[in-house]
């Protein structure tokens, strides 16, 4: 995975945008950054073509420039501004880091990189569980994964929250109660 780009204070406000074409990518994240105040985490693509951006921010600049994205139709795929981020979705998507033994697990697969980092971020908030990983894209599609560690009942809350917001765009999640432990080590590679 692209690594993302170094900011000096913790990220309150992440804005992610996601287009169909690799040029009009490049065009809004370019307009992106002129319309507000903003710090380019990431602006690359994806093995699908498509091209993913990563802004953060105080919350007005970030919802300023995402905004300028969605309404410029330029084949936006998803868009989202998520505020008061959870640190562990930007530790996640730095550095992957390893479950524990007797932990339960949960993998969930969404269609789209954006919508995946939002669900991620929402399971981590409603339920008391470790992200470990969290893919956007890259190697699988387009699509994107993550996965939670903790206990049996807080995976199932986290998942359970993961799935309401993915809706359609979910493309299958598991829980694993008592995975091997085998299994764990890989997990966040």
């Amino acid at each position: 995975m692209k690594q993302f780009q170094h900011v000096s204070q913790p990220v309150d406000t992440l804005g992610i945008v996601e287009c169909r074409t690799i040029a009009s990518g490049v065009s809004l994240t370019d307009a992106m950054l002129k319309a507000a105040q903003v710090d380019l985490l990431r602006a690359a693509t994806v093995c699908s073509g498509w091209y993913l951006i990563f802004i953060a921010g105080d919350r007005d600049s970030v919802e300023t420039s995402v905004a300028l994205a969605a309404e410029s139709g330029k084949g936006i795929l998803g868009s989202y501004v998520l505020s008061n981020l959870s640190p562990q979705v930007m530790e996640a998507l730095k550095k992957p880091s390893q479950a524990e033994p007797g932990d339960a697990v949960a993998i969930i697969e969404a269609r789209y990189s954006s919508i995946g980092v939002a669900a991620a971020d929402r399971a981590v908030k409603q339920a008391p569980v470790r992200l470990i990983r969290l893919v956007p894209g890259e190697g699988i599609t387009g699509k994107s994964y993550f996965v939670l560690c903790g206990t049996v009942a807080a995976v199932e809350a986290g998942a359970a929250a993961a799935r309401a917001m993915l809706g359609k765009h979910l493309v299958d999640s598991v829980v694993l109660a008592n995975p091997e432990e085998a299994l764990l080590s890989t997990l966040g590679r």
